[in-house]
């Protein structure tokens, strides 16, 4: 029979993984055998500058979290070593770290992931991950918003030098 203090501890790292499931904006799963210590402190780094909680976690714990968030279409991919990325805020800046730095380092695989309460396969995280950032986003659709007072601006100008030509001659 398991001590009672490691059987609690493990209890609290469950519910603790579930809620994190629950209130995260996306949840990225990897496989992160083979990358060697410098890699893995740069990737952690990546992922610690964007607001990211990475954490490794033994499969069975995480599957029991699933269960416990009705998340269970996940276990699927919880084989092999597995390290989960927690966005909290922003669904895409997992998705494009971890697919930036699987680019560079072959070691590193994603296998899926949760983005916004629905699990997803790794096409759709690439999908994700190939998506302009937050500002990016907010600085195309601020530009889009600008565009016709920009061009009200401008005919309002031509018409006024026109005038002022006229008004000249």
């Amino acid at each position: 029979m398991p001590n009672a203090n490691i059987l609690q501890e493990k209890q609290q790292v469950v519910s603790e993984v579930a809620s994190k499931l629950r209130e995260s904006a996306s949840t990225i799963v990897a496989d992160y055998r083979g990358l060697n210590v410098a890699q893995a402190t740069e990737l952690r780094k990546r992922l610690r500058e964007a607001g990211i909680d990475f954490q490794v976690l033994k499969n069975t714990l995480v599957r029991r979290a699933t269960a416990e968030a009705e998340l269970t279409e996940l276990d699927s991919v919880l084989t092999g070593p597995t390290a989960v990325a927690f966005s909290k805020d922003d669904v895409i800046a997992a998705a494009k770290i971890l697919s930036e730095f699987a680019k560079k380092n072959d070691a590193l695989k994603v296998k899926g992931g949760i983005v916004e309460g629905r699990v997803v396969g790794v096409d759709q995280i690439k999908a994700l991950a190939d998506l302009p950032s937050r500002e990016g986003l907010l600085s195309m659709l601020l530009s889009v918003l600008q565009a016709p007072i920009r061009n009200f601006a401008l005919a309002v100008k031509a018409v006024s030098e026109k005038q002022e030509g006229e008004a000249q001659a």
